[in-house]
């Protein structure tokens, strides 16, 4: 499994042969401007939920590649009138992908599109595969609700929020990764703009201190599982 950071909340995914695209905004991120949307490749476009900053790109990706937008029924419904493929999911539910066993999981945000729709309940995605297990919370807070990702599988990794404001701070996604029982943590959803610049020395030190792995990756760089 191969990871790459493509800046704030999104990633690209290399699994089992298949490209995965999480949560695309990247033509409006100052920071990812050296990531051209149309060399990406996608088999899969996974959304947790309807902010611009989280779905700029879809239409752009998906009707370039053919990808498959997976979300929940709402996002999926609204990029189904765009002419995009999609799978619909919702909370709690698991589908076996050709990438992988899929599970959305709750997350605790907001969620609509930039035109006023709505956009269903936000959501994170619990990802099974042969290659390695990751947990992806999405925007949310620290919810008792991860507690539950330990009971169903041992993580490889997770990628978590550290951005604060709009979604978990560092302390607390320190306390998330207690919960869902792994020392490996990826952290997006930060420095993208004021409201959740962080001290990335300071973040580290933190995880450090609790002999926890806090990766930070720069925009455009990988890392494999």
């Amino acid at each position: 499994m191969k990871i790459t950071y493509l800046g704030h909340a999104s990633l690209a995914i290399e699994i089992n042969g298949k490209n995965l695209i999480v949560d695309p905004f990247i033509t409006a991120n100052e920071k990812a401007k050296n990531i051209d949307i149309n060399s990406l490749k996608a088999d899969y476009i996974l959304l947790t939920h309807a902010h611009q900053d989280h779905i700029l790109d879809v239409e752009a990706i998906a009707k370039r590649t053919k990808a498959k937008v997976i979300s929940n029924f709402e996002i999926v419904n609204y990029f189904g009138k765009l002419g995009i493929d999609g799978h619909p999911m919702n909370h709690g539910g698991s589908w076996n992908f050709d990438f992988g066993r899929l599970t959305l999981t709750n997350a605790i945000h907001t969620s609509s599109f930039p035109d006023g729709t709505y956009g269903g309940n936000p959501a994170g995605f619990l990802l099974e595969t042969k290659e390695g297990n990751i947990y992806i919370s999405g925007d949310t807070a620290l919810t008792m609700d991860m507690k539950l990702i330990p009971l169903q599988c041992k993580l490889d990794i997770a990628v978590l929020p550290i951005g604060d404001n709009f979604t978990m701070g560092i302390d607390s996604a320190i306390i998330a990764s207690d919960f869902v029982a792994c020392n490996k943590i990826l952290g997006y959803h930060y420095d993208t703009f004021g409201y959740i610049e962080i001290d990335q020395k300071e973040a580290i030190s933190k995880f450090n201190k609790k002999n926890k792995d806090l990766i930070l990756l720069e925009i455009g760089k990988s890392i494999s599982i």
